[in-house]
Order: structure tokens, then C-alpha cells, then sequence
């Protein structure tokens, strides 16, 4: 390894995949652009991440430890009671990345939704689909909270365009923003191909527990008599994969990008939540969707409800989930991609200074 290559810190947020898996395509350009990514997240995160890089330095960092409430209703009041061990949390990342900026001649920092993983040391970016943070009615509070982090980075990309139509509304469109803000188009790891399709139905499941478990266990359930071929990935980050075949539906814990990719573009439809990773995944393989929220997560569900009244994707709470709801899929147009060549030259010349 040359050492004057430059050193980023790529560093996703633990919640679900979704941010890790969308920092796949930054890291693969950093590579082709000629810089060192270096790895920093927690849990399931730096798994995966680790598992799709596995040349790459990888360091763990303090974990948010936030969990979902099992009722919807309580998700909000779970998340307050949280907030201080997530500041504590943010206190000791602040540290080490102090720390890691040392050791490591870090050149600059990427940000996903890690609130404490900035420096003014370096040029560090925050990347977010959430301008606006929704949380009912304290929208505008989490959403300054939020505004008022973001300020401290040096610049904000937002995976989506500008204009009518985008994938995140109003999560990512806002009319003030003190800070340079790029619209950098939706990140996705996959490309689209022609193949046959194999499967009718791929449930893809991930999140905070214990919403991600009880998902699992109703899709289970209700495709223990499917008459067609099915695929349930858990989402679970496990040392090994495991692979269980129950009637018509083939379980697996978890895939990697590149079987992922392959088994989206041979199914037919795709059950899954309404995280904005998802949508710009499934967009991008213009995919034939149905969405479950999860209780009581505000973004998730305003993805699913916009979608659903565009006429994009269908959609219902968990508790009103049945397979054969399945059926209303054919009435949807489906997700398509938008052409979009993110420029990344231009994008990390912020890493450039001297």
C-alpha cells in the first residue's frame, strides 16, 4: 500500500444495514479514485462492512445500543428514554475519533448519520436523507436538533435530486440550510441486469430489534403454505451464512451484496420495509415492491404512505400484514431509477486540499 495515499474514514451509523450498505458505493470510489477508506462503525454494521471489504483497516466504534419499542405507539417515548445513552455514545466517538485522526493520518471523514464522527482538524461530510427529521408532533424540534449537528461538519450529502421528483420528499428537501449542501443522486450497490426470474416473492427484513424479529416471525408464519418459490433473508449478520428450506421459501440469515443483487434482480416482488436505503435499492433495480413500515417509525412510514399515493408501491402496517395482500402489487407502477452519474472527482475533491 502507497503511503501517500490519502486516508478516509468511512464511518455508517449502526441502525439496521441500510446506512452501511450504502456507503458500499463511497468506499469502492474512494478506491477507484485513489484514496485508503478506512472502516469505522459497530455491530452489524462494521460485520457487514468487514465481510464486503475484508482488505480494508476496520475499526469499532462506541455503539448508539438503540433498540425499537415492541408497540409502534411507544417508539417515540423508547427513543427519548435512549437519547442519554446515545449522547454518551456520541461523547465517547467524539474521543475516539480525536484518537483515530492520529493514529490512523486520517485525510478527511465520511459520516453516515454518525453524529459524533467529525473533526475540525479535516474536511468532514455528513451524509443524510433527513433534512427534516419527523417525529409527529416535535418534527420541528428533532429536526433542529438535527440541522444544528450537521452544522458542525463541513459539508452535508444528500443521497436523492433536486426537483419534484425525487425518492425522499420532504425528508431530504428543505428551503433553508445554512451549510454548502450537495444532492449527490440515491446511493445504491447494485446494478440492474436482464435475467430470468426465479422467484415470485424475496422478503428482505432488517432493522433494530425487536421489530426485526417479530416481521420475521409473521412472514414465517404466513409463508409456511406459499404454493410459490419464495426467499426470506433475516438480515442477521452471523459469522456463517445458514440456509433452511421450509416448504416453497428457502431462509437465509443474511446474503452478501453479491448474491443480494442476483437473487433482487431474479424475483418478482420484493417484500421489505420503507427505509430510504431500500427505496433507492429498489428503485435502481426498478423493482416491484410491497412496503411494511415499521411501527411507529415515522420516516418509514411517510416513505410508504408517499409511495403508495404516488402509485409507485402498496403498502400496510405490520399488524394488517397478510400474504394475500401481495395481490394489489399489479396495480402499482413499481420503483424506477433515475439516470444519475454521481461525479465522484469532483466530490471528493473536498479531500484534496493540501
Amino acid at each position: 500500500m502507497k503511503h501517500n495515499k490519502k486516508r478516509i474514514l468511512v464511518a455508517p451509523l449502526n441502525w439496521g444495514l441500510g446506512h452501511a450498505t450504502r456507503c458500499i458505493p463511497i468506499i469502492k470510489a474512494l478506491l477507484n479514485q485513489g484514496f485508503t477508506p478506512i472502516i469505522a462503525s459497530d455491530g452489524v454494521a462494521l460485520k457487514l462492512l468487514q465481510k464486503e471489504f475484508p482488505m480494508l483497516s476496520s475499526i469499532e466504534l462506541p455503539g448508539y445500543n438503540v433498540t425499537y419499542a415492541k408497540n409502534g405507539k411507544n417508539f417515540k417515548m423508547k427513543l427519548l428514554k435512549d437519547s442519554p445513552k446515545v449522547l454518551k455514545a456520541v461523547k465517547n466517538e467524539k474521543k475516539a475519533v480525536k484518537d483515530i485522526i492520529e493514529t490512523h493520518q486520517i485525510s478527511g471523514i465520511i459520516s453516515d448519520n454518525r453524529l459524533g464522527v467529525y473533526s475540525k482538524k479535516v474536511p468532514s461530510v455528513f451524509i443524510t436523507h433527513q433534512l427534516n427529521v419527523l417525529s409527529g408532533s416535535t418534527t420541528w424540534l428533532s429536526t433542529k436538533m438535527h440541522q444544528k449537528i450537521i452544522k458542525k461538519f463541513s459539508a452535508c450529502w444528500v443521497p436523492d435530486i433536486e426537483g419534484d421528483m425525487n425518492l425522499s420528499g420532504k425528508l431530504g428537501h428543505t428551503n433553508t440550510f445554512d451549510i454548502p449542501l450537495t444532492y449527490i443522486g440515491p446511493l445504491s450497490r447494485f446494478e440492474k441486469k436482464a435475467t430470468v426470474k426465479n422467484n415470485k416473492l424475496l422478503a428482505l427484513i432488517s432493522g433494530p430489534e425487536p421489530q426485526r424479529g417479530l416481521l420475521v416471525d409473521k412472514l414465517l408464519k404466513e409463508l409456511k403454505d406459499y404454493p410459490e418459490k419464495a426467499i426470506l433473508v433475516k438480515g442477521l449478520m452471523e459469522d456463517e451464512q445458514t440456509i433452511q428450506i421450509m416448504g416453497n421459501v428457502t431462509v437465509y440469515n443474511f446474503m452478501t451484496s453479491a448474491l443480494l443483487e442476483k437473487t433482487i434482480n431474479e424475483s418478482d416482488i420484493v417484500i421489505s420495509r420503507s427505509g430510504y436505503t431500500t427505496v433507492m435499492d429498489l428503485a435502481k433495480l426498478n423493482k416491484k415492491a410491497f412496503f411494511i413500515p415499521t411501527p411507529g417509525q415515522f420516516e418509514q412510514e411517510y416513505l410508504a404512505k408517499r409511495l403508495t399515493e404516488m402509485n409507485l408501491v402498496p403498502s400496510c402496517i405490520q399488524d394488517n400484514f397478510t400474504i394475500d395482500k401481495i395481490e394489489t402489487v399489479k396495480n402499482f407502477e413499481g420503483l424506477k431509477a433515475f439516470d444519475f452519474d454521481i461525479d465522484y472527482k469532483k466530490l471528493f475533491s473536498l479531500f484534496q486540499g493540501e
